[in-house]
C-alpha cells in the first residue's frame, strides 16, 4: 500500500505565495486550503485568523499533521496607517494559529519578514536581534516571539523579497505590478538606497516544504538569493527581462508620508544552505525562474 501522505494546511493559499505552495505541495502533501471565505470544496476550509472560534473550528475541519501559515498584511503602507488592522492580522492572527498547533501537535511554519530588522546594517543572521522600525516589521517580530513561544518546535522562515508573477488580480505581486505599469507606458522610479536578496516564489515553497519535511528542524531560518542588489537595479533586469528596458529611473530619496523601509535587508542564508538539500540560487537565477512556463 502507498504511504499515507500527511495533511498539510495552508492559511493563505489564495495570496500569491500561498496559491504557489499550495500547488507545489500536492505531489507530496494532501493539501487543505485555509481562507477567509470558502468555495464548498472538500479540500478547503474557512478560516479567519482573527477569530479563535473560526481558527478551532477549522484545525477540526482539517486535522491537520503540518500548517503552513502564510496570511498577512504584508502591505507596509497599508500596515502603518491601519496599525490595529496589522495587529489583529500579523500577531494576534499568528498566535492563534500557533495555539491550534500546539494544542493538535500539529508542525508549524510561519512565514516572517526581514522588515524585523532595521536594515542599516549589511547581513542578518537568524541569531541578529531584531529591532523593527514600521509597524509591519513590529507585528511580525511580535508574533515572531509568540510563535516560538507557544510552539517551541515551529519553523520561522524570514524573507526580504518574493519575485514571480500571481497571474490574477488582487495580490501584492511585485512583477503583476510592474508590468502593468510598464505595458501602460508608465516609467516606474526604485529606490537605489534599498538592498534586498530576493528569492522567486516557486523556490520559496520549495525551500519551505523542504524544512517541513524534515522532522528534526526547527527555529529561525532566512530565505534569499546568495547575492543582495538594490531596487532598482533589480528592476533593470527585470524591465529588460520583459521587453521594457528604459522604463526603469532611480529613486534617489524616501517618498515621503509612506512608511519606514530598511535599506539594507540582506539575509544571510548559511544555516538554509547546511538544513536543506536545495542549492541556494543567485539574483540572476532567481529572476530567470520567474519566466519559466510563461508564454
Amino acid at each position: 500500500m502507498p504511504e499515507e501522505k500527511s495533511r498539510l494546511l495552508v492559511i493563505g493559499s489564495r495570496g500569491f505565495i500561498g496559491s504557489i505552495a499550495a500547488l507545489s505541495a500536492g505531489p507530496e502533501f494532501e493539501v487543505i486550503e485555509g481562507n477567509r471565505v470558502s468555495t464548498g470544496r472538500p479540500d478547503e476550509v474557512e478560516i479567519d485568523v482573527t477569530k479563535e472560534s473560526t481558527v478551532k473550528a477549522a484545525f477540526e475541519a482539517a486535522r491537520p499533521d503540518v500548517v503552513l501559515l502564510l496570511s498577512a498584511i504584508s502591505d507596509i503602507d497599508r500596515c502603518e496607517q491601519f496599525p490595529e488592522d496589522a495587529k489583529a492580522v500579523n500577531f494576534r492572527g499568528a498566535e492563534h494559529v500557533a495555539n491550534a498547533c500546539a494544542y493538535s501537535k500539529a508542525r508549524l511554519l510561519f512565514v516572517s519578514t526581514a522588515a524585523v530588522f532595521d536594515g542599516r546594517k549589511y547581513g542578518y543572521t537568524e541569531e541578529t536581534p531584531v529591532s523593527p522600525i514600521s509597524v509591519y516589521g513590529e507585528t511580525k517580530a511580535m508574533a515572531e516571539t509568540s510563535v516560538i513561544g507557544l510552539v517551541p518546535a515551529a519553523i520561522v522562515v524570514r524573507i526580504a523579497l518574493v519575485l514571480g508573477f500571481a497571474g490574477r488580480p488582487g495580490t501584492n505581486a511585485l512583477l503583476d505590478n510592474l508590468r502593468a505599469q510598464w505595458t501602460s507606458g508608465q516609467t516606474v522610479a526604485l529606490p537605489i538606497f534599498e538592498q534586498r536578496n530576493p528569492i522567486d516564489a516557486v523556490t520559496a515553497s520549495r525551500f519551505m516544504l523542504d524544512l517541513l519535511k524534515k522532522p528534526e528542524t526547527e527555529g529561525i531560518f532566512h530565505i534569499g538569493c546568495k547575492d543582495s542588489i538594490t531596487r532598482y537595479h533589480l528592476g533593470l533586469k527585470v524591465a529588460f527581462r520583459m521587453g521594457y528596458p528604459g522604463q526603469v529611473q532611480p529613486q534617489r530619496e524616501p517618498v515621503p508620508g509612506r512608511a519606514p523601509r530598511g535599506p539594507d535587508h540582506y539575509l544571510l542564508t548559511d544555516k538554509l544552505a547546511m538544513t536543506s538539500s536545495i542549492a541556494i540560487p543567485t539574483c540572476d537565477q532567481v529572476i530567470e525562474r520567474c519566466f519559466d512556463g510563461l508564454a
